[in-house]
């Protein structure tokens, strides 16, 4: 493990920390997902600890599988989660326009410059070309990536590949050397001229591909480093080969970015974690109530760590620490259940008023609550809060929780409970406690358990357990419940002898 004045040298090298630039740029297909959530954050406690600059870019060249739906789901996730960018969308900045489907000015204008310098060149070889020139390598024992074959033709040979109507595509004229970069995780990677063939850059019908957009956005940007996932290293030696051009060609200065490429988020059986996995979903945890912090907090512990014992910090504690030479390049495992129990820390730690507000979204779902709540409803759930404050993972656990509060004529006893619990010897408990209920000047929760235990445990001879559980159910549906007598108190008398009765009505 570096300090932090050794590490800070090798990251930023002659660079300046105001001079950081790093970006976030995911293309909007599908809902987000934790792994890119992870990204960015990364990302932007990376500038924010070096007081840099976090772009964030919208890469929507792919027509057939960007949406805007999903542009504007990327926008929401980024708002909700507070990982705020200095430039891109709505933001604004000088290096715009920051989605790429707006930039392909740009893009046809470095092409034609790379083609002119003879950086990059037309290939007019045909799929099926190509697939049998690799086979034959194959077959060879040697590697099956583009031979170059159009790499030096002549103009006669030009000419009748066009007289044949052919399209060409463009590629890129990789050195015949090996590229070596430090990555500031993984250390030195090197790559031999073997391996990086001669790649697309612009596809026949002009349309331009990563290869191309993403590192000359990069460069135009003024990107410095590049944190992204591990599966896009096998890309970046070719990038390097880009950023190399374009620097000799005066359309970007400066120093060449760095590179970080950040563990893979895994799932069960240490396979990465598909789109397709519930969990892997960002929606996922917006609809069941995980708090930004929460999530944020366990997200960046796929791959880092604050501190050797240290598992809860905010994100200003996160960004203060954050060192990238310190991400550990082994793929992180992804565990929900570990996600739950930091959440419910950071639920915790709400202030109990914050909660109540934070519940009101879960509970209007569920149909318990209006729109807007009642005042009567919300100081309901404001006197509730303390009694599952210490029992919740997560805020939609509320309705579960809470629902009997609020269900009114819609009240239902869950039927596994009821039938475990709600049985032919619970009749006389509940009878008891009716006449116990009853009975009771004051309605408050210590009256309710003194006169529940005198007449159930003392009068009945019962076990607590098996005192309480049909009440307990009767009254909140379920086994399992805020603390009764509490609950009771916030029924209220009326409803708490009407539920106890409609038991005693079933089991008649």
């Amino acid at each position: 493990m570096t300090d932090g004045n050794s590490s800070e040298a090798i990251v930023l090298g002659e660079l300046a920390p105001k001079d950081v630039r790093v970006r976030f740029c995911p293309s909007p297909t599908g809902n987000p997902h934790v792994g890119l959530v992870r990204s960015a954050l990364y990302n932007w406690a990376f500038a924010r600890h070096f007081g840099g600059t976090f772009v964030f870019r919208i890469e929507d060249t792919d027509a057939s599988r960007d949406s805007e739906e999903s542009y504007e789901a990327l926008l929401a996730s980024l708002r909700w989660l507070g990982l705020d960018w200095d430039e891109g969308p709505e933001a604004g900045g000088e290096h715009g326009p920051y989605r790429q489907s707006e930039r392909y000015d740009i893009y046809r204008d470095v092409t034609a410059k790379l083609l002119e310098s003879g950086k990059a060149y037309h290939c007019y070889c045909t799929t099926a070309e190509l697939e049998e020139r690799r086979e034959a390598a194959r077959a060879a024992g040697k590697p099956s990536g583009y031979d170059g074959h159009c790499r030096n033709l002549t103009g006669e040979q030009v000419a009748a590949f066009r007289a044949e109507d052919r399209e060409p595509v463009v590629r890129m004229r990789t050195p015949d050397e090996t590229v070596t970069f430090t990555d500031l995780i993984r250390g030195e990677i090197s790559v031999d001229q073997y391996n990086l063939f001669d790649y697309v850059l612009v596809r026949a019908n002009g349309h331009p591909l990563y290869t191309l957009v993403n590192p000359v956005d990069d460069a135009l940007m003024g990107i410095t480093h590049v944190l992204r996932g591990e599966d896009l290293l096998s890309s970046t030696p070719r990038q390097l080969v880009m950023h190399q051009a374009l620097r000799d060609l005066g359309i970007a200065s400066g120093p060449m970015p760095r590179f970080a490429h950040l563990p893979l988020v895994t799932g069960d059986g240490g396979r990465k974690l598909s789109k397709r996995e519930p969990e892997s979903s960002l929606q996922l945890y917006l609809d069941r109530g995980f708090l930004p912090e929460g999530l944020l907090n366990y997200l960046a512990l796929l791959g880092w760590s604050i501190g050797d014992d240290e598992e809860v910090f905010s994100m200003a504690e996160m960004s203060a620490a954050f060192d990238v030479t310190r991400v550990n390049p082994n793929a992180a495992r992804f565990d929900l259940k570990k996600a739950e129990a930091i959440n419910g820390i950071w639920l915790r730690r709400l202030p109990s008023d914050e909660l109540t507000e934070r519940m009101v979204p879960h509970l209007q779902e569920a149909g318990l609550l209006a729109h807007p709540p009642t005042p009567e409803s919300i100081d309901l759930l404001r006197a509730a809060t303390p009694l599952v404050q210490e029992r919740m993972t997560v805020l939609d656990e509320a309705v579960g929780m809470l629902g009997f509060l609020f269900a009114g004529d819609a009240f239902q006893i869950d039927e596994a409970d009821a039938a475990k619990v709600l049985t032919a010897d619970a009749r006389p408990v509940l009878e008891a406690a009716v006449a116990t209920l009853e009975g009771l000047e004051t309605w408050a929760t210590e009256p309710i358990q003194e006169g529940l235990r005198a007449a159930l445990v003392d009068g009945l001879g019962l076990k607590p357990k098996l005192a309480f559980g049909p009440v307990r159910v009767a009254v909140t549906g379920r086994r399992v419940s805020p603390p009764l007598f509490e609950s009771m108190e916030l029924l209220g008398r009326e409803a708490t002898l009407a539920r106890l009765n409609a038991a005693i009505q079933k089991l008649a």
